[in-house]
C-alpha cells in the first residue's frame, strides 16, 4: 500500500468546509480507490463536495495533498489538526521538503 500525508476533511453533517479536518498518514491500495485512515476504510467516490466515502457509515470525506500555504479548504484556513505521527514530515514539507513518497512529483 502507498502511504501518503494527506489533508482529510469530513463533509457529511457539516456546512461547506466546516467539518473537522486533519493532516495525517493515509494508506492507499494499488488502484488508489481505497484509503485507510484513522481506522476507517474509505472508497473513491465521484460526489459533488467529496471524493471518498465510508461504506459502513456513508460519511463523505475530502482527501487531498496538503498545501504549503495551509489553505487546504476552499474558503480559507480552518482549525486543521496534525496527527502526531505525521507532524515531523509535515513540518519539513512546510519548510520546503517534498512530501514522503512524492520526491519526484
Amino acid at each position: 500500500m502507498a502511504r501518503r500525508i494527506m489533508f482529510v476533511q469530513q463533509k457529511t453533517g457539516y456546512d461547506t468546509d466546516a467539518g473537522p479536518s486533519f493532516i495525517g498518514w493515509v494508506e492507499f491500495n494499488r488502484s488508489w480507490k481505497t484509503a485507510r485512515v484513522h481506522g476507517r476504510v474509505l472508497h473513491k467516490f465521484a460526489g459533488f463536495d467529496s471524493n471518498f466515502y465510508d461504506h459502513e457509515t456513508g460519511d463523505e470525506f475530502w482527501l487531498s495533498g496538503p498545501k504549503r500555504d495551509r489553505t487546504d479548504t476552499r474558503y480559507g484556513p480552518r482549525n486543521t489538526t496534525v496527527d502526531e505521527d505525521a507532524r515531523e514530515a509535515y513540518e519539513a514539507f512546510l519548510a520546503g521538503a517534498p512530501l514522503p513518497g512524492r520526491e519526484r512529483g
